[in-house]
């Protein structure tokens, strides 16, 4: 299986390479092992976020992509969708099938058709609309909704260490 799955890992990267989504570089850390994947994603325009660029980390399963790849933020990042460690909780990266705790409909879970692209599009998209019913980081929901100016500090403040300010 893991043949199958780099030989699709090699076809995704050429054409993120060829055909690179704005604000999005990805690829391999290494040419010696494409199961290990690092994505710069800049700030999305507009947000809390914007003017950063966020080191993020994927690693992929072996069964790839009949199985999704866990996904973290490298750097300090305070969102809802994101736990205290930097990993990255979206549906699309939710084992495939029916959510055992209702929350999500099988459509919205991991699917084989699903790209390292449509991740990373994912996760820009969850940047400038955290949300804040599926808190991942309890204390950044709380926050989201109750005091948005604080929370803007935060996220301006993890904006300004991203780039080495």
């Amino acid at each position: 299986m893991a043949g199958a799955a780099l030989k699709r890992l090699m076809a995704e990267y050429k054409q993120l390479t060829v055909n690179p989504p704005e604000g999005i570089i990805a690829g391999p850390l290494t040419e010696e092992n494409f199961f290990e994947w690092e994505a710069l994603i800049s700030g999305p325009e507009g947000t809390p976020f914007e003017g950063g660029v966020f080191t993020t980390r994927l690693v992929f399963p072996p069964d790839y992509p009949l199985s999704p790849p866990k996904m973290r933020f490298v750097g300090e990042m305070f969102h809802p969708n994101v736990y205290p460690d930097g990993r990255v909780c979206i549906s699309i990266l939710h084992a495939p099938g029916d959510d055992p705790m209702g929350y999500e409909s099988s459509a919205e879970r991991w699917s084989p058709v699903q790209s390292v692209e449509k991740i990373l599009l994912s996760v820009i998209s969850m940047l400038a609309e955290p949300n804040d019913e599926s808190g991942a980081n309890v204390d950044a929901s709380k926050m989201w909704r109750e005091n948005r100016d604080q929370f803007n500090d935060i996220a301006h403040q993890i904006v300004r260490k991203s780039l080495g300010l």
